[in-house]
């Protein structure tokens, strides 16, 4: 088994007289399971940019690349939505996936005024065979546990999935007064 780094720190924008990390004293107080989901994080986010550097495109790419592949072809539109870009900018992220042949454009099957983004095939592929090691080895670890135990870690995961959805759900509206 190779050592796990450590978690990078949460480091806070600002300047001298800002806390040594975003978390600041509390760091030194957070569980070990805590700390090791941060690294998981972290570890997310450089397999993120070595997907991208293997597929030779940027992360935001990357991103368009993993719509298409999980919906299928997509209008501009709806790609420019689901990145939470303009319109404009994914015109851009459009032409330079289909420039490096991971995309093509194509006339909508049932409006033809309309063009849908279809991811290739062959990227699709490459992409899945990058991919698979991760996906299976990671599964492969349950294997390790006992069934209450994979139990117990299905539940940290959803109920951490559930802080998450609850941190990114938009504030309710204001009362009208």
């Amino acid at each position: 088994m190779t050592p796990s780094r450590s978690p990078r720190p949460l480091e806070a924008a600002g300047g001298d007289d800002a806390p040594q990390t975003l978390l600041g004293e509390r760091q030194a107080e957070m569980r070990q399971a805590s700390l090791t989901f941060r690294e998981l994080l972290n570890l997310t986010a450089d397999f993120e940019r070595h997907l991208a550097a293997r597929l030779a495109i940027n992360t935001t790419d990357l991103e368009a690349m993993e719509h298409l592949i999980e919906a299928g072809p997509l209008s501009p539109t709806e790609l420019a939505h689901r990145l939470g870009i303009t319109t404009a900018a994914t015109t851009l992220v459009i032409d330079r996936l289909e420039k490096a042949g991971h995309a093509a454009r194509e006339a909508h099957p049932s409006d033809r005024r309309s063009v849908r983004v279809v991811p290739a095939a062959a990227s699709v592929a490459r992409t899945f065979a990058a991919l698979r090691p991760l996906i299976f080895g990671v599964d492969a670890v349950l294997d390790d546990f006992a069934p209450a135990e994979r139990a117990a870690i299905e539940l940290y995961l959803a109920r951490v999935a559930d802080v998450y959805r609850a941190v990114l759900a938009p504030p309710p509206p204001a009362p009208a007064f």
